[in-house]
């Protein structure tokens, strides 16, 4: 929305917001456990913790394939639709 508002120059804006986040998620991913866990079975912990989120990247591509097969381009709407249950996931966490 901000490309086709803004033109090229929001691009520069994106590139950069979107390294920063990505720079703070790494840095969380791997303090926020170490913080809330202790350093006692800090491996084993941060396994678990990423093995469904590794397990579903590598199974995205095929699954998306098989949609794509399956219902060609209305598959969009299978991303569209998770994308939007995650956002509400995200707004139904509360904070303690």
């Amino acid at each position: 929305m901000a490309l086709v508002s803004f033109g090229g120059p929001a691009a520069y804006a994106f590139a950069l917001l979107h390294g920063a986040g990505n720079g703070i998620v790494t840095i969380a991913k791997g303090t926020l456990p170490l913080a809330l866990f202790g350093a006692a079975g800090y491996g084993r912990r941060i396994g678990w913790l990423n093995a469904p989120a590794r397990v579903l990247q590598a199974a995205a591509p095929l699954i998306f394939g098989a949609a794509l097969t399956a219902w060609g381009l209305s598959a969009i709407w299978l991303t569209a639709g998770i994308g939007v249950a995650s956002f509400v996931a995200l707004l139904a966490l509360r904070r303690t």
